[in-house]
Order: structure tokens, then C-alpha cells, then sequence
């Protein structure tokens, strides 16, 4: 009995023994460490789902990111060509003629106004027109006169005499004679019946009027022809220098044409 009881004894202790061993045996081959790419399998491996079932979310989310990244440069291009000019724009400006700029002749500066020595015998405050040299003085005190530049009667409208100032107008209206209106017309060239005064008219910023005649003492929208036959009779004269006469003289005053 005793013997008995000493085998049974003997054999749990055997069987204690074995126990550990087995379960190290059992573990003995430890299993792979799986590393995902995915940041969020450990958390899904605790959750006792598979890796595998997480992999296509990421695989779209890097298929989508390169076309993104693609777009972004077609917008700077696209951007890039509509400020460089077109070739054919290039050349068009390249081939472009200059532009013609309409140059006028400068008036001869002896024809400003100056006072000069006069030793003729009409008395002052005399308006002496000199249509050979194209100038007009107006006699002053102590052997001096103030003379201008004019523009005088072109071949076939020369004339001489002597008149009084009959009126003075500022900004005068611009009545062609018939005579004028028929001769432009054969021209072809078209004149109104009437032209209100300003800076285009004719006629300029003043003008005085010599005895019952058509003839006048007027400023002109053509200052560059003063030095030169080109009225159709009158007395031309630069606007500044009509301005400046007109204020000098009055209603009477003597004007000798030569």
C-alpha cells in the first residue's frame, strides 16, 4: 500500500515537471512581427482584423495624391503662356510702320514782335503796313515804333491805300464773300456761310476793320504762314501779337497800306 501510495506520489511530481516543459516546447517557434505600412495595423491586428483588408484605402489614397500633384503644373503653364505674346503678334509689331508725326514750319523768330527806330514822317499812333517785307509798325515817340510780322495779300490780292479803323471785334464770326465762297468752290474746296468765332476760325482772336473794305487786321489759326503772301488781302497776324495791337489802338486810327 505504501509502495502504491509512493508511485502515485512520484508520478504527479514527474507530471508537475513535465508540465513547463511542454508549455515551452509549445511556444518554443515564436511567431513573425508583421509590419504594415499602414500606421493604423497594430491597432487593427489588436481588433483582431486582417491588414490585408486596410491596404486598398491606402493604395487610393497614393493613387490619387500623384494626379493632384500633376494638375498643379498645367495651371502655371497655361498661366505662363497667355502673358508671352503670340508670334504673329511679334511680328505684326516688328513690321508696324512708324507713325508720321505732321511737322510744321516754325515761324522766322524776325518776325516777333521788337521795337526798332522809325524816321518816317507819319505822326504816332500811325499803323504802317509794309507788304513787300511783310511787316506792320505802329509808330510810337521819339523816332521809335513797335513792329510785328504779318502775313500779306499772295500773287493777285496785293493792294495799297490808306483807311481808318472802323471797328474792333474780339473773337470775330467769319463771313466769307461770295467772291471767296465761288473760288474755293472751283477748288473744291467748300467754305461755310458762316463760322462762329474761336480758336479754328480764321479770323483768330481780334481783328479791326479797315473803312467800308473787306479787309481786316485779324489774328489766324495759322500762326507758322506769318512772314508770307498767303491771305486773299487781309492783314494777318499771330494771335499774342493781334492781342497786343488791339489793346494800342483805338476806333480812328490811321492804317497806310503800301
Amino acid at each position: 500500500m505504501k509502495k502504491t501510495l509512493v508511485l502515485l506520489a512520484s508520478a504527479a511530481m514527474l507530471a508537475e515537471l513535465a508540465a513547463p516543459a511542454f508549455a515551452y516546447d509549445r511556444y518554443a517557434e515564436r511567431p513573425p512581427v508583421v509590419v504594415s505600412p499602414d500606421l493604423s495595423a497594430p491597432w487593427v491586428l489588436q481588433l483582431g482584423r486582417n491588414p490585408a483588408e486596410v491596404a486598398p484605402r491606402q493604395q487610393r489614397r497614393q493613387a490619387i495624391q500623384p494626379k493632384a500633384r500633376q494638375a498643379a503644373p498645367r495651371v502655371q503653364q497655361r498661366s505662363v503662356q497667355r502673358r508671352q505674346p503670340k508670334p504673329a503678334q511679334v511680328e505684326n509689331v516688328a513690321l508696324r510702320a512708324p507713325e508720321k508725326r505732321s511737322v510744321r514750319p516754325q515761324m522766322n523768330p524776325i518776325y516777333l514782335p521788337q521795337q526798332v527806330a522809325y524816321d518816317g514822317g507819319e505822326a504816332p499812333g500811325t499803323i504802317i503796313i509794309d507788304t513787300t517785307e511783310n511787316f506792320l509798325y505802329l509808330v510810337g515817340t521819339d523816332g521809335q515804333a513797335r513792329r510785328y510780322g504779318v502775313g500779306t495779300g499772295k500773287p493777285g490780292f496785293e493792294w495799297s491805300g490808306t483807311h481808318k479803323v472802323t471797328s474792333k471785334r474780339e473773337w470775330p464770326d467769319w463771313r466769307p464773300p461770295a467772291e471767296m465762297i465761288a473760288r474755293e468752290r472751283a477748288k473744291g474746296r467748300v467754305l461755310p456761310a458762316m463760322m462762329a468765332g474761336g480758336p479754328e476760325n480764321p479770323l483768330g482772336a481780334r481783328a479791326l476793320y479797315l473803312g467800308s473794305t473787306l479787309y481786316r487786321i485779324h489774328g489766324t489759326n495759322q500762326p507758322w504762314t506769318i512772314g508770307g503772301a498767303v491771305s486773299s488781302g487781309c492783314i494777318r497776324m499771330r494771335n499774342e501779337d493781334v492781342m497786343d495791337l488791339y489793346e494800342r489802338v483805338n476806333v480812328g486810327t490811321k492804317v497806310v497800306v503800301r
